[in-house]
């Protein structure tokens, strides 16, 4: 059976929320008689997008109100 996840990519400063935000990807790990193989990224948040989009500003593509705009890119 598979298992899906929520797991922390990253955390770092946000300074639309003005605090540290934990950056999460949503993983599908394939049934015990398949190990060798990787999970797949289903998805990705931020842990504090619900509070982005109560904000009413556009805010990036982490909390899913603005793709254009990606402030964790590297």
């Amino acid at each position: 059976m598979t298992e899906k996840t929520w797991e922390t990519l990253k955390v770092q400063y946000c300074q639309h929320v003005d605090q540290k935000v934990g950056l999460q990807a949503q993983l599908v790990y394939p049934p015990e008689h398949l190990p060798d193989q990787p999970g797949r990224i289903l998805a990705h948040r931020c842990s504090h997008g619900s509070a982005c989009n109560l904000d009413g500003r556009p805010s990036c593509i982490w909390a899913g109100t603005n793709p254009a705009f990606d402030p964790f890119k590297e």
